[in-house]
């Protein structure tokens, strides 16, 4: 769902903007940063969706998807094997998620099974190196798409912005506010 009625999402909500909704009017009527942070999260939606429609067009030829590069990478960068709650809690998406990757990656033998000590029904994964060796094709091809993304953009823009996500992140740890706050 949208809160803007903008022809163009990319362009933020201003008080000149006549929205057409009640939703809408209730989130301009919130202090100006409240709104600011509105837009970002809009904008990280929209940005999460195309970096997924990029990200399977960068790794299609490798025989991956993006959420399969997303479990190679969780792995990969632990540099342990990791368990699938370890692997959704890393990247952020749902253990079930990624119990159905890793089931097909490892039938496709991009992973293999190995018995966790800790937990006998909770097995631990590690990129075999055909998975391996996929996930390093795909980093050196992120590699250069990052690079020709990062173009014209500053050192300290990018950290900025990298700040200031994380922070984000930190925060949605906290609880929602109860309904009536």
């Amino acid at each position: 769902m949208s809160l803007s009625c903008r022809e163009d999402p990319e362009e933020p909500l201003t008080h000149i903007d006549e929205p057409k909704s009640l939703l809408v009017r209730e989130a301009l009527n919130s202090p100006a940063e409240a709104r600011a942070l509105t837009e970002i999260m809009l904008t990280i939606f929209r940005i999460n969706g195309r970096l997924l429609e990029k990200g399977d067009a960068l790794v299609r030829t490798l025989g991956i998807t993006s959420a399969q590069w997303q479990v190679l990478g969780a792995v990969s960068l632990a540099a342990k094997p990791l368990t699938a709650p370890q692997i959704a809690e890393a990247m952020g998406i749902t253990r079930q998620g990624v119990q159905k990757q890793l089931d097909r990656m490892t039938k496709e033998d991009l992973f293999e099974k190995r018995p966790n000590p800790r937990h006998e029904r909770s097995s631990l994964y590690w990129p075999t190196p055909k998975g391996q060796q996929i996930y390093s094709e795909a980093m050196r091809r992120e590699s250069l798409w990052a690079q020709e993304l990062s173009e014209g953009l500053s050192g300290p823009e990018l950290q900025g912005a990298l700040d200031l996500l994380r922070q984000l992140h930190r925060r949605l740890e906290a609880p929602l506010p109860k309904e009536g706050e």
